[in-house]
């Protein structure tokens, strides 16, 4: 796990990791999983397959406090020469929201598609209720309103 230093005012005490799945320690990983599967299955009530296999090719970044991961996200490698790098799983734990974790994680994980896919294109499916602090970092609307899981999203790009 590479650590990367960040800082979110107030809160020194956060560690930022990139990492390969192979990388993560196990009761790192179980931590991972368990808030991942709190937010998108359990608080938005939403039964489906949240292990969907794309986190085996994808690079992970984990927010820790005291080793417990409050929050986290994913990118997909670009593939091919047209590929586009895919962010997903955003996940703050409910008591680290409203601070701006999520905006320095996602602008962490632009930066890191920039440094390892220059070329790339970057685009995410946004839940729509989300779309404006997306429009805020700089992403467009790329497509329609779409249902996944019962919940609607927007795709977006970069």
């Amino acid at each position: 796990m590479k650590y990367v230093k960040q800082n979110l005012k107030g809160n020194p005490e956060l560690r930022w990791y990139w990492c390969r799945l192979e990388e993560i320690k196990p009761f790192l990983l179980y931590d991972l999983l368990a808030l991942r599967e709190a937010i998108f299955v359990v608080e938005q009530t939403c039964a489906y397959q949240e292990l969907d296999g794309l986190d085996k090719t994808a690079e992970h970044l984990l927010v820790t406090q005291n080793e417990t991961i409050v929050a986290c996200l994913r990118v997909l490698p670009a593939e091919g020469k047209a590929g586009q790098a895919r962010i997903g799983r955003v996940a703050v734990s409910s008591e680290w929201r409203k601070r701006g974790l999520a905006r320095l994680m996602v602008q962490s994980a632009i930066d890191k598609i920039r440094q390892d896919y220059p070329s790339s294109d970057i685009c995410l499916d946004a839940q729509t209720y989300l779309q404006g602090f997306y429009l805020s970092l700089g992403f467009e609307v790329c497509g329609d309103e779409f249902l996944e899981d019962g919940i609607p999203h927007i795709p977006m790009q970069m």
